[in-house]
């Protein structure tokens, strides 16, 4: 019998590859809405994060959300998922 696939992302802060399961998930809905998702299971564009602060900033200050997202994302939106992020991890 195969052993099951572990599907894998990068961490957009570190650029590690790691299990879907390890990372966090943010979600750009089709209204243009930027957040979290812990449960991996939001409809929109996806890209991933580390549980970790450190990845978050490294990927804000780049501009990687923005670029994944092709949009400007405000700084009270970053706010926000920090706080989110804290809360949970």
């Amino acid at each position: 019998m195969k052993p099951k696939k572990i599907p894998m992302r990068m961490c957009l802060g570190c650029g590690e590859m790691k299990s879907k399961k390890e990372l966090i998930r943010v979600v750009k809905s089709s209204e243009g809405e930027i957040s979290l998702d812990f449960t991996g299971k939001k409809s929109g564009r996806g890209a991933y994060i580390c549980r970790n602060g450190e990845c978050f900033d490294k990927a804000r200050k780049a501009r990687r959300f923005e670029k994944s997202f092709s949009c400007r994302i405000d700084e009270s939106i970053y706010g926000v998922m920090a706080d989110e992020l804290e809360k949970n991890s």
